[in-house]
């Protein structure tokens, strides 16, 4: 009996050393395991952070208006934009012990365990802040003991790299709470219509308590659900000492407002949106996963301002039950910066960004472009040609051009290059058009940065190459501007999620026409709003002169398919076109004022509270004077009318105007015109 118990308890003992044994090989592998991870973990240095954000859109005075994503909404916050409420309510519920533990809670993994064993089933978790962001960040959510390994690696090396502050950031920023939202930012603004900063306490209550089980606990989906977790969410406060069961007590009575959506940035100018997005790619050459998941912040030259009279210019405008459309651009001819823009009357119904896309004909609004190269080729404002029915017959004597009028009026007489230019005479233009050649427009086109093709024909001069509303704005910006080069910008400068900036847009300086050419230019422009240039018929600009309260230079264009309106001021310079998608003729008397009318509103609501500025020569090679609009002479004393005229030096006129004088008066300076004689410190001269 002795020696059976002897035995025994020798067995026992083998048995108890040999189960010693293997766990002091097992914790020792363990450990040796845990030291191996820690080294390796802290030589492979900090993992990177980077999550995919939504990128958003901003006007020129920082409000956001759009954003891009691939239908998560993710918005990156620091923890000083964050509710405190929000930050100590989810640290309460998800891991009280987070700025104490170093990645791991073995207390509550313990606890979690010996739960799980008690009831057969996985029914309690053990994972700290910085576990499941790690899962977030890097791994997916399967369960396998390969991601719980990979897990723990991640949560090693983001406890040895990173601060508690920089770990509790990123997990608020990345955390899911159901309905595609992202992040404590993106979610607040979703179920409160605030930032994550505004949340009062019974809110952030309820939006920690979320992420337990998004679609269960969301209050849009159940408010008694969600209620029972914020109640959980504010015992865990009260336990940790943020709040007292006062607070609490009160925090659940409070009423909930709920939002249930997005702010719709793109309503306020899709078009406009599009247009920025397309740039994006084309321009900075981003590609479609960068701009919907990069975080990006992209800057804008939208004015919101601006935009939305623009869009009140259309909607008030347009008819709403015909089938016309339109589009606008607005941009400052200085640094190219596109301030407002309208591609159609409604994106929702056609997203085709006609300010942009469509190319049309633009009839007289080419004539400055062609004048410039007149004057570049011995034109002045005062050169005359005859306006009269004509048919131009080319050289193999077969062909021929028989350009006409609008209502087939005629001066009958010859009429300066200023009055020409007024009252939008076809006859000049095609005279000039000829007599420069027709290649020249086609080249001069070109030095005004249009891009579309001008066909070397002799119908050129009127308009009949298409062109885009937003390269016409772009070549009037040249004259506005003195002559710079300039091109359309869209985007002011792009920062990439870490707020480095990826592209920041050029500036212009280089100088690509002549500045006292394009003064004279813009000087011959202005005419249009003066009646003092009526002939044979009215200046284009008759009925827009009493609703314009400043100093305009513009030109107007008619084809049977196109109605155009582009003008300017030093500080703005805007385009409209109006027209049918398929070239259907334009034969309603009202639609073809459309574009005259829309530029006129948006121009003078627009600029309402803007600096009045008017257009000052600068430099001594510009001379101003009254000439007769009839003779294009120096205007005397026995002119019914005179106009004040601006030339380039050595190029004014020298004889005075003979036509209204009988052959025993003598023609003398106009009485106004020594005044220009005077020191020019003591005198002021107007523009017109």
């Amino acid at each position: 009996m002795e020696a059976t118990t002897r035995t025994r308890n020798r067995k026992s003992a083998k048995i108890a050393r040999a189960l010693t044994f293997i766990l002091l090989i097992g914790g020792g592998a363990l450990l040796a395991i845990y030291l191996f991870l820690l080294i390796y973990a802290k030589v492979s240095g900090a993992p990177p952070l980077a999550v995919t954000q939504s990128t958003l859109f901003y006007s020129d005075n920082g409000k956001v208006i759009g954003e891009y994503n691939n239908g998560q909404k993710r918005y990156w916050v620091t923890l000083d934009d964050i509710s405190p409420a929000l930050i100590q309510a989810v640290v309460s519920v998800e891991d009280k012990s987070f700025y104490r533990h170093n990645g791991f809670d073995y207390k509550r993994i313990a606890g979690a365990i010996l739960a799980d064993a008690k009831a057969l089933e996985k029914v309690q978790g053990a994972s700290t802040i910085t576990q499941q962001y790690a899962r977030n960040l890097y791994l997916s959510h399967t369960k396998s003991w390969n991601r719980k390994m990979n897990e723990a690696f991640y949560t090693m090396r983001l406890e040895m790299n990173y601060s508690k502050d920089e770990i509790l950031e990123g997990y608020l920023n990345t955390i899911y709470f159901g309905h595609g939202a992202y992040g404590v930012e993106a979610a607040s603004r979703f179920y409160f219509g605030k930032p994550a900063k505004a949340l009062s306490l019974n809110e952030a209550a309820m939006l920690a308590g979320i992420p337990k089980g998004p679609s269960y606990y969301s209050p849009i989906r159940s408010m008694e659900h969600a209620r029972q977790r914020q109640a959980v969410v504010l015992a865990a406060m009260e336990k940790s000492g943020y709040i007292t069961g006062v607070d609490a007590s009160k925090a659940k009575s409070m009423p909930v407002s709920l939002n249930g959506s997005y702010e719709q940035y793109e309503a306020m100018a899709p078009y406009y949106i599009s247009a920025v997005k397309q740039a994006l790619k084309s321009e900075i050459h981003l590609d479609e996963k960068t701009l919907a998941l990069g975080g990006l912040k992209v800057y804008t030259s939208l004015n919101i301002k601006q935009q939305q009279a623009a869009e009140e210019a259309f909607l008030h405008t347009l008819s709403q039950q015909s089938d016309i459309q339109g589009a606008l651009v607005a941009m400052n001819p200085k640094n190219g910066e596109v301030k407002a823009l309208v591609g159609g009357k409604n994106y929702e119904d056609s997203p085709f960004n006609r300010a942009i896309q469509a190319v049309r004909q633009p009839g007289s609004t080419i004539k400055p472009l062609l004048y410039y190269a007149a004057l570049e080729h011995g034109f002045t404002p005062a050169t005359m040609l005859r306006s009269e029915s004509t048919t131009f017959t080319f050289d193999d004597g077969r062909s021929s051009y028989a350009p006409h009028n609008y209502n087939s009026q005629y001066a009958g007489k010859d009429i300066t290059l200023s009055q020409a230019l007024a009252l939008s005479d076809n006859i000049y233009a095609v005279k000039t058009h000829l007599f420069l050649g027709e290649k020249q427009l086609v080249k001069t086109a070109k030095q005004f940065g249009i891009e579309s093709k001008i066909e070397a024909v002799p119908s050129a001069a009127l308009g009949t190459s298409g062109v885009k509303v937003i390269e016409m704005v772009n070549a009037y910006s040249h004259l506005a501007n003195g002559g710079k080069e300039v091109s359309p910008v869209f985007i002011k400068k792009v920062e990439n999620s870490l707020g480095e900036v990826i592209y920041k847009a050029p500036e212009f300086h280089k100088q690509v026409l002549d500045y006292k050419k394009a003064f004279v230019m813009t000087s011959m422009m202005t005419g249009i709003f003066n009646k003092k240039w009526n002939g044979y018929a009215d200046v284009t600009g008759t009925t827009l002169i009493p609703r314009l309260s400043r100093q305009y230079a513009g030109k107007s264009g008619t084809t049977s398919t196109d109605s155009w309106m582009i003008g300017y001021t030093p500080q703005l310079v805007t385009g409209v076109w109006i027209g049918y998608d398929q070239a259907k003729i334009i034969d309603n008397p009202s639609e073809r004022g459309y574009a005259k009318n829309i530029w006129a509103d948006f121009m003078e609501d627009s600029l309402a509270k803007s600096a009045f500025k008017t257009f000052k020569p600068h430099g001594k090679q510009l001379v101003a004077v009254k000439i007769n609009p009839d003779s294009g002479k120096l205007a005397t004393k026995h002119c019914p009318d005179s106009v004040l005229t601006y030339f380039v030096k050595g190029t004014e006129p020298k004889d005075y105007c003979k036509l209204h004088v009988n052959d025993n008066a003598e023609a003398s300076p106009h009485p106004q015109d020594k005044k220009l004689d005077k020191p020019w410190y003591k005198k002021l001269v107007p523009f017109f």
